[in-house]
């Protein structure tokens, strides 16, 4: 199987029943990126290719009310794939659903959707947006069948097979990923001890954001297998390292040029490219939510753990938001820093995007780069380089969101109004739980 395959339907039926596939899944995700699937028995497949499948969508978070819940998963050909033995144990195949109402029209609450119409947009100015995540996490070891917090090993950033005891494991992940026609990029070792990465080549963010949800789940199967948990949980050790996904940005013509790329630019970029960048730092307070959309989320936003918490952008400073590769040519490119995988990749590129298109629309200049270590300066001299602060809670980030107008565009007044309501209840929950630390802390001494 190819990278990209384009399948038609004959396509995928006859290469069903030329596997002797058995089931097959049909899959989406709900408003918080979680993974949903309809299974049906490959008999099936034909029936729900015409006419898609419907379901009942009033448990699913961000879909529906019980007087609304019905919905129609209409199969994808073209992201059709045969998962391999070690994922599954009995021959299936995965397709990518899009969510339809009963009366034809697209649900509005299909996050992928929303992707896709900032996507068109992009297109209709005469840009293909690619995304290049890089997806961290961590394995923690097993006790029985519950997980525990004790790192599966104690090796550091790019250390070698004697002390990094995964090494098979993410070679595991990366094999099972390239049977389901997804090449990988790198994979190593992370600073903390446990923790790793594996990234694939960027691609349009359409691609990149299924490819996010297939290695999670990959990830999560093959871990189990060796008696592991895979957690992509942003800060799940205190004093470690956090996961983030920092994801490399760029947009690129209907002729293949990179649109960031100007080798008579400041830093051989071009203006298009300064805008986006622009628009981004612009906005970012606005998107924080979506980009880092859990309480744990800003235990990794924190200064020292080289995850960003000032707006600002730089060529080789990685204590900045966004920060330039050496790379240029063809691999010019922005790298945002903020992101992490506890959130929903269609609408984390989404806004991405957006905000990008944004600074081009108007014009927008970015600040100079700051190339000095940020955390080591002190607050009279950010304020001197107008450097403001990224959200430092959900808290903070959800108020933020409430009143952006351009945020509520974008994804859409479904999307929007489920997100702050689900969010808002868990910043809820967060505030009026009374925590370990406030036991030990204060009931001695008060």
């Amino acid at each position: 199987m190819t990278e990209k395959s384009v399948y038609s339907k004959e396509e995928v039926l006859n290469l069903t029943e030329k596997e002797n596939i058995l089931f097959i899944r049909l899959q989406f995700v709900d408003i918080l990126g979680f993974p949903k699937n309809i299974v049906i028995p490959s008999s099936r497949f034909e029936e729900a290719l015409d006419e898609g499948m419907p379901f009942d969508a009033s448990s699913i978070a961000g879909y529906a009310t019980i007087e609304e819940s019905d919905k129609i998963a209409m199969p994808d050909p073209n992201s059709y794939v045969i998962l391999p033995d070690c994922i599954e144990s009995r021959k299936t195949a995965k397709i990518n659903c899009d969510i339809y109402e009963p009366n034809g029209e697209r649900f509005t609450g299909d996050t992928k959707y929303a992707l896709e119409k900032i996507v068109n947009k992009s297109r209709e100015l005469g840009y293909t947006f690619n995304t290049g995540p890089e997806c961290e996490f961590f394995l923690f070891k097993k006790n029985g069948e519950q997980a525990t917090l004790i790192p599966n090993d104690s090796a550091g950033y790019f250390d070698l097979s004697h002390r990094d005891l995964a090494e098979g494991v993410r070679a595991e992940i990366s094999l099972a990923m390239e049977q389901m026609g997804i090449k990988t990029y790198t994979l190593h070792h992370e600073v903390a001890g446990g923790q790793h990465e594996i990234n694939f080549r960027y691609d349009d963010a359409l691609t990149t954001a299924d490819r996010v949800i297939s290695l999670k789940y990959v990830t999560k199967v093959i871990a189990t297998k060796h008696n592991l948990h895979a957690s992509f949980m942003p800060k799940p050790i205190y004093g470690a390292s956090g996961s983030g996904m920092h994801t490399h940005l760029s947009l690129f013509t209907k002729s293949g040029n990179n649109a960031f790329f100007d080798p008579d630019g400041q830093h051989q970029l071009s203006k298009i490219a300064e805008q986006f960048i622009a628009g981004i730092l612009k906005y970012i307070k606005e998107i924080t939510l979506i980009l880092n959309p859990t309480v744990n989320s800003y235990k990794r936003l924190v200064p020292g753990y080289e995850a960003p918490t000032y707006i600002s952008w730089a060529n080789r400073n990685r204590s900045a938001l966004i920060r330039i590769p050496s790379r240029k040519g063809m691999s010019a490119r922005c790298e945002l820093r903020s992101p992490d995988l506890s959130g929903n990749p269609y609408l984390q590129f989404a806004v991405m995007l957006a905000a990008g298109l944004r600074g081009i629309k108007e014009k927008l200049v970015p600040p100079r780069p700051v190339e000095k270590n940020i955390y080591s300066l002190n607050e009279r001299e950010r304020k001197q380089y107008g450097i403001e602060n990224l959200p430092d809670s959900l808290g903070h980030a959800l108020a933020l969101a409430k009143q952006s107008d351009m945020l509520r565009t974008v994804i859409g007044d479904h999307i929007f109004e489920n997100l702050i309501h689900v969010k808002t209840e868990e910043w809820s929950k967060y505030r009026t739980r009374v925590s370990k630390w406030e036991i030990e802390h204060y009931l001695p001494i008060l």
